[in-house]
C-alpha cells in the first residue's frame, strides 16, 4: 500500500520558506489533477531559479514576483508541458528576463476530450530557450540544479535535483498525494518504471512534487509506487489466464470496486500496461497494441 502524504499548510499567494534554499508559492488552481494547486518553487537567494511557474494566472504571476522582490530570476525550470506547469513561463520571462530551461515535447498529443479527463491539458506553445532533454546542470550563487530526464508521465518530463540539499523536484513523476497518470501515446509505462528505478537509485533525502507536500521517506515511497504498478500488471496477467480479452472486457472485472464513470480513465491506464507487457513479451496481440486490441498470454 502506498504511504500517501497529503497534509500541507498552504495559503494561495503566500510565500513559504520550506527548506534553507527553497521557497514555495502555491497557485489557486486546486482540482482532481492538481490536488491543492501548483506549487511553484523558488531556489536560492539573490539570483534565483523558479521551477514550474504554473498555469496562466495573473494573480499567481504577481505572487511569484512579490516573493522575489529585490532579487533576480535567472532561470525558469519546467518539468513538463502540461497546462498546470508551464504556461506562466512566458509571462515570467517577459517580466524578469530569465531564461527558460526544459525539454520540448516531440509532437502534439490529441487533447483528452472524453467524459473522464486524465490530465489538466497540454501547453502546446511550450518551447524552452535551452533544451535539457539530455540532462545537464545549471547553477546560481549557492545552488546547483541537475536536470534528470524522467520520461513516462510525459515523454519530455524532467526532474531537477538540488545538489546542495540532496533533494529532488519531482514534478508529476512522483507525487505524495496520488499515483501518476500514464496515458499513451505520450505517456509510456516502460519508460516510467525505468525512470522510477533511476530516481530510487539516487538516494535522495527529500522529494518536492509540484503538487502536494514533500516526501521524506523516499526509498519506501518509491518502492510502494513500483509495487502498486506491479500489482496492476499481475491482475491483468491473472485475468487473462482464463482466455483472451479486450480492455473494455477487463476493466469492469478488475475495477469492479471503482465508480463506473471512472472506467474510461482506467481503460487508458490499462492500455499503458498492455503496451508495456507486449513489449516485454508477456502478452501478445494482433498488430500494434491499441485500445480495441484483443490481448492474450504469450506462449
Amino acid at each position: 500500500m502506498i504511504p500517501y502524504v497529503r497534509d500541507i499548510d498552504i495559503e494561495y499567494g503566500r510565500c513559504d520558506q520550506v527548506s534553507p534554499l527553497i521557497r514555495r508559492v502555491t497557485a489557486n488552481n486546486p482540482g482532481p489533477f492538481t490536488f491543492k494547486g501548483t506549487g511553484t518553487y523558488i531556489v536560492g537567494r539573490g539570483e534565483v531559479a523558479v521551477i514550474d511557474p504554473g498555469p496562466d494566472d495573473p494573480a499567481h504571476l504577481e505572487a511569484i514576483l512579490a516573493a522575489v522582490a529585490g532579487e533576480t530570476v535567472t532561470h525558469i525550470l519546467i518539468t513538463h508541458h502540461h497546462s498546470d506547469h508551464s504556461p506562466l513561463a512566458g509571462a515570467l520571462k517577459a517580466r524578469t528576463g530569465a531564461t527558460i530551461y526544459g525539454c520540448a515535447v516531440a509532437g502534439h498529443e490529441v487533447e483528452d476530450t472524453g467524459e473522464v479527463k486524465m490530465e489538466a491539458g497540454h501547453d502546446h506553445d511550450f518551447r524552452p530557450d535551452v533544451s535539457l532533454c539530455g540532462g545537464g546542470r545549471v547553477s546560481g550563487p549557492g545552488w546547483t540544479m541537475e536536470a534528470i530526464p524522467t520520461p513516462g508521465h510525459t515523454s519530455n518530463h524532467l526532474c531537477f535535483a538540488l545538489v546542495e540539499e540532496n533533494a529532488l523536484f519531482s514534478g508529476d513523476h512522483i507525487m505524495g498525494w496520488s499515483t501518476t497518470v500514464i496515458t499513451p501515446p505520450d505517456g509510456d509505462m516502460t519508460d516510467y518504471l525505468a525512470s522510477l528505478e533511476q530516481i530510487r537509485a539516487r538516494g535522495f533525502d527529500t522529494l518536492w512534487p509540484t503538487h502536494g507536500p514533500p516526501i521524506r521517506a523516499v526509498d519506501a515511497f518509491i518502492a510502494a509506487y513500483i509495487d502498486h504498478r506491479q500489482e496492476r500488471v499481475d491482475q491483468i496477467l491473472t485475468a487473462l489466464q482464463t482466455g483472451p480479452a479486450k480492455i473494455n472486457q477487463l476493466v469492469p472485472r478488475l475495477y469492479a470496486d471503482v465508480d463506473a464513470r471512472l472506467h474510461p480513465a482506467a481503460a487508458r491506464s490499462m492500455l499503458a500496461a498492455m503496451i508495456h507487457l507486449v513489449r516485454k513479451g508477456e502478452l501478445a496481440t494482433e498488430g500494434a497494441a491499441g485500445p480495441d486490441s484483443e490481448y492474450r498470454l504469450a506462449g
